[in-house]
């Protein structure tokens, strides 16, 4: 299975400890590219036409990205905005993510505890990611369970190496 991880993260190389660890346990694989778009598009300006190319060519599809104020970096935005194309995407002529798997690899800054039912955060991971659940469906996509590594501002050089080999292996399936 080919797959694309799609790594949005506005500083991956400088301020990213978390999802570079797990960009690099995910570039380790043969059968994984990965791509920074941030570092592609330091603009903006995304290559629509070169980012449908490399969806078209993979069989799973996976977005990485830190949660920011409970929600996605803002390339994330623009890049669904302008590469899921109508006629492209979704439509009556659109099926580019027909059978392709389709997931999300997320780090937030707050431990897991704070995100439960009850607590500042209030919702759990899979709730704040419902938006992009619906996209998969909506385009067709089989939704995978999403991959979290939580508290990257206190995560331990141990915790950080188990989360990056579970990500690797999962990736591997």
């Amino acid at each position: 299975m080919k797959t694309l991880v799609l790594v949005f993260h506005p500083n991956l190389k400088g301020q990213s400890r978390v999802n570079a660890a797990l960009a690099k346990a995910a570039e380790e694989l043969p059968n994984v590219t990965v791509r920074d778009e941030y570092a592609l598009y330091p603009d903006g300006k995304i290559d629509v036409k070169a980012e449908q190319k490399a969806v078209e060519e993979a069989d799973r599809i996976i977005f990485q990205f830190p949660i920011f104020w409970f929600s996605s970096p803002a390339l994330l935005k623009e890049w669904e905005d302008k590469v899921l194309e109508h006629g492209w995407a979704y439509g009556s002529e659109g099926h580019a993510f027909e059978g392709k798997e389709f997931g999300v690899a997320v780090s937030t800054g707050s431990p897991e505890s704070a995100y439960q039912t009850g607590t500042p955060g209030r919702y759990p991971i899979e709730q704040l990611l419902i938006p992009l659940e619906g996209t998969a469906y909506y385009i067709g996509a089989t939704w995978l369970k999403p991959f979290a590594t939580y508290d990257a501002f206190g995560i331990t050089d141990e915790a950080l190496a188990q989360s990056a080999a579970q990500y690797k292996a999962l990736l591997a399936e």
